[in-house]
């Protein structure tokens, strides 16, 4: 049996890692720490459901002396997902996701370095790389060059993780995906939105031409190439996460729309954001190679899943867009 410490478990990627890991490990023990901000979306009644050997614990990642006493239960690893993480919002207030993504993640670095966690998985984004022309991908070696103050935080923590192998030999493995997509999400991300907006015949708000170019990864393949990173992952070492399935901002939303046959006249476009990344693309070569892993789900199937979950779950979102959403 094994022990892990999930940080940011009721969060979208988190408590989807949760609910895989717990479906393929079921005598493994979780405890999950989580601030239980506005984006958890493991709500009471799927927590409750969760077997006993998941506990759940209401914290903060910044909280050292909580950390302290969490990491004296001799984890066998700890996957680190707690972060802000909406462009928007760090838009508009930075010194939130400096605070969770920087010195939130050194405080967990340095409480599992104290304990002697024997592997910490850093889960990161692409958007650490900056924007990317017409053509070529991200490749680990690629610099870093963020333009958010989201992207910003998050190479920041990518720094710290190298700095701490670097300087103590911690074992951190740092996983930079692209955009991960799925059930659970909380519908300030693009496809939920586009999907909850849908469903409730709202407009629904493209940023500029819609020709922004994302590379697409379905939540339970990003999990699968989580769970190699714990068994073969080598500390030190930067992995990236990709699918190779790059779509416009605009095709996304006709796709969805077209799958809930709903008007493309929902659509509108609106002013751009500032620093809006071009077009992001992942190379996962690494990956692939030296962990085995691949995608087991197209876009396709990926958005088909997705869009189910939410079709089945429209009530649920229905006040939460009319309280949040409308007002914007």
């Amino acid at each position: 049996m094994r022990k892990l410490l999930i940080t940011g478990g009721m969060g979208f990627i988190g408590s989807n890692f949760i609910h895989y890991w717990m479906r393929k490990h079921p005598a493994d023990r979780i405890v999950n720490l989580d601030l239980l901000t506005y984006a958890g979306t493991l709500n009471p009644a799927e927590l409750a459901a969760l077997p006993p050997n998941h506990q759940f614990v209401h914290g903060d990642i910044c909280d050292f002396p909580l950390l302290e006493r969490l990491m004296n239960e001799n984890f066998d690893a700890v996957v680190h997902f707690a972060a802000e993480s909406h462009v928007d919002r760090s838009i508009r207030d930075p010194a939130s996701f400096v605070r969770t993504n920087v010195l939130g993640s050194q405080a967990l670095f340095e409480a599992a370095r104290r304990s002697n966690i024997p592997k910490f998985i850093h889960i990161s984004t692409d958007e650490v790389y900056g924007s990317l022309g017409e053509s070529g991908a991200f490749t680990e070696e690629t610099p870093l060059s963020p333009n958010s103050p989201y992207s910003a935080s998050k190479a920041g923590a990518d720094l710290l993780a190298k700095a701490y192998w670097k300087t103590y030999g911690f074992p951190v493995v740092v996983l930079r995906s692209s955009n991960n997509f799925g059930p659970r999400q909380y519908p300030e991300k693009f496809i939920p939105m586009v999907i909850t907006r849908a469903l409730t015949d709202s407009e629904i708000p493209i940023y500029g031409d819609g020709q922004n170019v994302r590379d697409w990864l379905y939540v339970e393949d990003f999990c699968t190439a989580i769970e190699l990173a714990l068994k073969k992952g080598k500390p030190g070492e930067v992995y990236n996460v990709g699918a190779n399935n790059e779509r416009t901002n605009l095709e996304v939303a006709r796709r969805i729309l077209a799958e809930l046959g709903k008007p493309e006249s929902l659509l509108r476009f609106v002013a751009d954001r500032p620093g809006h990344d071009y077009r992001y693309a992942i190379e996962a070569g690494k990956i692939r190679d030296e962990l085995g892993w691949e995608p087991a789900y197209t876009f396709e199937a990926g958005l088909r899943a997705t869009i189910k979950w939410y079709v089945q779950r429209v009530d649920r979102w229905i006040k939460l867009i009319q309280e949040k959403f409308m007002q914007e």
